[in-house]
């Protein structure tokens, strides 16, 4: 098998995994309507007894599913209005949904279900002014409305209301500090729940007394619900006591803005409620469903894989830590399958899920998953038939437009004798521009979806 037909092969495998967790398939999967009854999992709904549906939401997949429970919901949809990352409005969306939002909110088009487009992974305007545009809608809410909320990847930096106290400025460079020191999703949003006046329950807290169901795409290994996307309708696990610890475990507290350690600080002394958290009435007509998630499309990987003749196995969905010492376990496994058929012999596929982090050092561009990439290519340098693609699933790995990257046993020569110096760009933070020499990054433009990272390890 050439090398082309080997890339092509590992392509094909992550297309079958993307397929799987589809989010309109999705929708449809979990919510259906037949007449004036709507069922969303195990739930029914008497649409004769509700006076509108409101549906909102944020999130990288948030036009994909919004186009879904439209087309459910039909002349039943009251209103809705929805955040996504600034691109990714078309995705998956017909133009009836559309409006070009990357200005200020202006004139609505005739669509009753508005996708906005705003920054992530750090919070601007837009969505700040989307955000208020979903507090608007579900305070109209009453004892007989439902709330709809779509939620999935991105959600946290997409649903923004900082709060009182705070500023937009002030989330932005919290979230800047975090990212750059490595921290995950787990830590990051527990910071931002602490510091929102949405996340953390707090939505479902502004929809009370309406009933709410929330469809949940998941983006973070295990799928907590209070994580993803901050949990805006799901009791909070986490204090504010636990958001100070994580300031001081990565020696933030004086360096975050002084507003937000003065919020930390009240929320310390009591001066300001916590989130709301289990046994809170708020929560007694609210139902959460993850309906996509890492391990449907790894399986979904393993599947296809077989499909095309190789041995294959799914090796984790829980994988986490710096993306360098990850790709170093990882790479282990290839050597041991081309030294000896260990776990699995040749031909063969190994399945990987997860989400690394990456510690900012150096100046360069790149992702967690182009940064496994190198790091794993300069430990099976020299190996035959083997390659492993690193990729998000949502097909942005980190500040770039490359989902990932595609490394095999001559990567590293074939760098070297361009003149690149891997260990140089991997120290530099620099995987992007590495792999564009090469011609290796994976672009797939905005896949519609987002449940996490996936990584292939193929002997071929």
């Amino acid at each position: 098998m050439t090398d082309t037909e080997q890339r092509a092969m590992a392509r094909d495998i992550l297309s079958a995994a993307l397929r799987a967790v589809d989010p309109a398939e999705a929708v449809h999967r979990y919510m259906r309507r037949d007449g004036d009854h709507l069922r969303i999992g195990q739930k029914s709904y008497d649409l004769s007894s509700l006076d509108h549906i409101y549906v909102v939401g944020a999130g990288k997949a948030g036009a994909t599913m919004a186009a879904a429970a439209e087309a459910i919901l039909g002349e039943r949809l009251t209103a809705g209005w929805v955040n996504t990352k600034y691109g990714h409005r078309l995705v998956g969306a017909p133009l009836s949904l559309s409006q070009d939002s990357r200005t200020e909110v202006g004139d609505r088009d005739q669509s009753r279900l508005i996708i906005h487009e705003a920054g992530h992974p750090v919070p601007d305007n837009n969505g700040v002014q989307g955000t208020r545009e979903i507090i608007k809608l579900i305070a109209q809410a009453g004892e007989r409305d439902l709330v709809l909320c779509l939620i999935s990847g991105g959600g946290s930096a997409l649903m923004i209301a900082p709060a009182a106290g705070l500023t937009l400025t002030d989330k932005q460079a919290v979230t800047r500090l975090l990212l750059a020191c490595g921290a995950t999703i787990n830590e990051l949003n527990c910071i931002r729940k602490h510091l929102s006046a949405i996340k953390g329950g707090q939505l479902a807290r502004l929809a009370h007394p309406a009933q709410v169901a929330t469809l949940i795409l998941s983006d973070v290994v295990g799928n907590p619900l209070d994580v993803i996307a901050s949990g805006p309708t799901v009791p909070d696990t986490t204090t504010f006591g636990d958001a100070w610890k994580i300031l001081e475990g990565y020696d933030l507290i004086d360096k975050v803005p002084p507003a937000v350690r003065l919020h930390l600080e009240k929320g310390l002394k009591g001066e300001i409620a916590d989130t709301p958290k289990s046994g809170d009435p708020i929560f007694s007509r609210v139902d959460n469903l993850v309906i996509g998630s890492n391990d449907l499309a790894a399986q979904a990987a393993v599947e296809r894989a077989r499909q095309l003749g190789l041995h294959a196995m799914l090796l984790s969905t829980y994988v986490e830590g710096e993306a360098r010492e990850v790709a170093r376990v990882l790479a282990g496994i290839v050597r041991e399958m081309d030294a000896s058929g260990h776990p699995l012999p040749r031909p063969s596929c190994i399945v990987v899920g997860g989400e690394t982090t990456v510690t900012v050092r150096g100046t360069g561009l790149g992702g967690r998953n182009q940064e496994l990439a190198l790091a794993a290519a300069m430990k099976i340098a020299g190996l035959k038939d083997v390659l492993i693609l690193a990729c998000g699933s949502d097909g942005t790995d980190g500040p770039t437009d490359a989902a990932g990257a595609i490394a095999d046993g001559e990567t590293v020569a074939r760098a070297r004798s361009r003149g690149l110096d891997p260990a140089a760009y991997l120290a530099n933070n620099d995987s992007y521009h590495f792999f564009q020499a090469l011609g290796d990054l994976v672009v797939t433009g905005p896949t519609g979806t987002n449940v996490n990272d996936l990584t292939l390890l193929l002997a071929l």
